[in-house]
């Protein structure tokens, strides 16, 4: 067999023979898996949806299709990234971080944010952003959006508009962006809500760090919520400062103003390096209080324990492995791409889970791992159906040449095949200079 979208049957129903499904991803009760999480499966689509996922070798040919052998290609499902920017991405051309800091990285972002962050400037990026994600397959993004002054007028329309213009291809949520310190400010509290009504997702958050006035802006927030139905995502202690320990708090404030909804934590750095006593007290309180976390691994590796001339001494990852085995839900995701706070990336969570794997070590332990970019996050963003295959929902998949693990993390699996209703896309990605236009403007 060959891949790219001209092999896939032209035919409205047609049958996937021998696809290796991570059996994790699969809401069929017919199929079981092998030492390594896979299940071997027939998939039959018709109409654009998923007939059957039956054991391979099962007379499950839809009448009159044609068949596709795969030959053992791990099959997924398309893929959820739960943590993006979509309003910072590809700026670095014309706004590079001077020194791969996070304080160079704030302070570039906020220049460049001033100066260039109109609606036609955020509008054209987002399109990039989003044509390479759809491209890799991503079946859903949440993105942050700066929240601050006059450029919440600006990027919340853009972002209503992208997300209709979007809609059938890429799933989109927005969620505030700005300092836990604004929290005290009531009028611009009240036009975050008002954004978020008008525009989003049901989605309030902040960036929280150690501030005297930490549980009182957290009360405010729960408080906010819970007034107004929304769910909670926050940028959480993304420092190797031990002392930073937002994330306790805010699993305080949970528990404290007995918050019903989702509640998503990013970054979370500080706690890997948390003594052993601490870390579990504050695992258990998340647990309890109901809170996800998402991992940022490309992204914070890049940022963290950086300093010029020095080896950095530690990967800037949360404790994920922690987590997960005390019931946390954990995931991974893409975070910044071409921008002062990771000058990489392309919103392919293909290459994210790869990555990850190596920088979390997330080989030789549980083998359903891949749920941290498919089933947990469709969870926290209240996509029912997402991220799994089932039989009656989208045929909505990734195709690949890989047999195992090691086969599909060893390359980029550039030659994927990405289907949505069945049908194959075009996977040609955007040339950087689509952009060239915008990148003559620099703060």
């Amino acid at each position: 067999m060959t891949t790219g979208f001209a092999a896939i049957p032209d035919a409205a129903d047609y049958l996937l023979r021998n696809a290796r499904v991570p059996a994790c991803l699969i809401d069929a009760a017919t199929v079981a898996s092998d030492a390594d999480g896979f299940a071997l499966t027939d998939i039959a689509v018709t109409g654009g949806r998923l007939a059957s996922l039956l054991p391979a070798g099962t007379d499950s040919l839809p009448d009159g299709g044609a068949v596709l052998d795969l030959d053992r290609g791990i099959v997924l499902p398309r893929l959820v990234d739960v943590h993006t920017h979509l309003d910072k991405g590809h700026i670095w051309p014309r706004q590079p971080n001077p020194d791969g800091t996070f304080a160079g990285a704030l302070s570039a972002v906020g220049a460049d944010r001033e100066a260039n962050w109109s609606a036609e400037d955020l509008r054209s990026r987002m399109a990039f952003g989003l044509r390479c994600a759809q491209a890799h397959g991503t079946a859903a993004i949440r993105t942050h959006l700066d929240s601050i002054g006059a450029q919440i007028g600006i990027s919340w329309p853009v972002f209503a508009e992208m997300r209709a213009e979007w809609r059938g291809r890429i799933a989109l949520q927005a969620t505030p962006l700005f300092g836990v310190e604004l929290v005290a400010d009531a009028a611009h509290m009240a036009v975050i809500v008002d954004a978020v009504t008008r525009h989003g997702d049901g989605l309030l958050g902040c960036v929280t760090y150690m501030i005297p006035e930490l549980d009182a802006a957290l009360d405010t927030l729960f408080s906010t919520a819970i007034a107004h139905g929304f769910d909670l995502d926050f940028h959480v202690d993304e420092t190797n400062d031990p002392a930073a320990r937002s994330l306790e708090h805010i699993a305080d404030a949970a528990l404290r103003h007995r918050f019903g909804g989702r509640i998503l934590a990013g970054h979370c750095c500080s706690l890997a390096l948390q003594a052993p006593q601490d870390e579990a007290r504050i695992v258990a309180k998340v647990r309890e209080a109901g809170i996800a976390v998402v991992s940022l691994p490309m992204c914070n590796m890049y940022l963290q324990d950086r300093s010029r001339g020095r080896t950095p001494r530690w990967r800037g990852v949360t404790a994920l492995h922690e987590l997960r085995a005390a019931g946390v839900p954990a995931m991974i995701a893409s975070d910044n791409t071409r921008d002062p706070f990771y000058a990489y990336g392309d919103l392919d969570l293909v290459e994210v889970l790869r990555e990850g794997t190596r920088i979390l070590q997330l080989d030789h332990c549980e083998s359903d791992w891949v749920r941290a970019i498919t089933r947990e996050p469709a969870a926290v963003m209240g996509l029912d159906g997402a991220g799994t295959l089932a039989p009656g929902g989208p045929a909505d998949m990734i195709l690949t040449r890989a047999r195992s693990w090691t086969e599909f993390f060893a390359r980029p699996q550039a030659d994927r095949t990405v289907l949505v209703a069945g049908r194959a896309i075009d996977r040609t990605l955007p040339d950087y200079r689509d952009l060239d236009h915008l990148m003559s403007s620099r703060a």
